[in-house]
């Protein structure tokens, strides 16, 4: 399910533009970085990319539909269900009979390094582990397109380190993975790189 950007910009109102002339082609099983200043437009980047916003020019096209999926900076859920309930859901929603979805659950738990923390209420997780919950748990819902905002901002190094080793997991099963990010090391987690920063309007200006 490829996803096809061309001549995309987006500006709000009369207001300046953040970025123009954004032409890429985003590929399934690719991990994409996507890094610029502050106020260079990548949360409203993965708004379009999302469906959520339509941009002020160019288009967006994807080859196939499929779901699409959003991690936010702040991992939340309820504080007493364990990790491997949070993960299983999807799998329960799908149709799973409950003991196939703990089981897929604790799979994916395993892929991001949660296997011992399957059983651990949510509010007991450090800032780390939650925000790796949130991607399996993303991963559970099988999308075709994951966007992930800042994964690591509100992390110690410790806990943004466990984080970017699991990023490369993201797009095993041929999802396209768009990461935005200001962590170097999130980005040299990723397969790809896309900089804001070369599309800001005018040339050499960040606004």
């Amino acid at each position: 399910m490829p996803v096809s950007i061309g001549d995309l910009g987006h500006r709000f109102g009369g207001g300046p533009w953040l970025f123009r002339g954004v032409s890429l082609q985003l590929l399934e099983g690719r991990v994409y970085a996507l890094t610029g200043p502050s106020g260079s437009g990548k949360s409203t980047l993965l708004a379009i990319l999302a469906g959520w916003l339509a941009p002020a020019e160019g288009t967006t096209e994807r080859a196939v539909d499929g779901r699409t999926s959003w991690v936010f900076q702040n991992p939340h859920g309820p504080p007493r269900r364990t990790a491997r309930d949070l993960v299983a859901y999807p799998f329960l929603a799908r149709g799973a009979r409950p003991a196939d979805a703990d089981a897929a659950a604790v799979g994916l738990l395993t892929r991001f390094g949660l296997d011992d923390r399957a059983t651990a209420p949510f509010g007991t997780l450090s800032g780390g582990e939650a925000q790796r919950l949130m991607l399996a748990r993303a991963t559970a819902t099988e999308p075709a397109l994951l966007l992930v905002d800042e994964p690591t901002a509100q992390l110690d190094l410790g806990s943004a380190a466990s984080v970017n080793a699991v990023i490369g997991e993201l797009a095993r099963s041929g999802t396209i993975v768009v990461v935005a990010t200001h962590d170097l090391a999130t980005r040299d987690a990723c397969t790809d790189h896309i900089d804001l920063a070369a599309f800001a309007h005018p040339p050499g200006v960040r606004v």
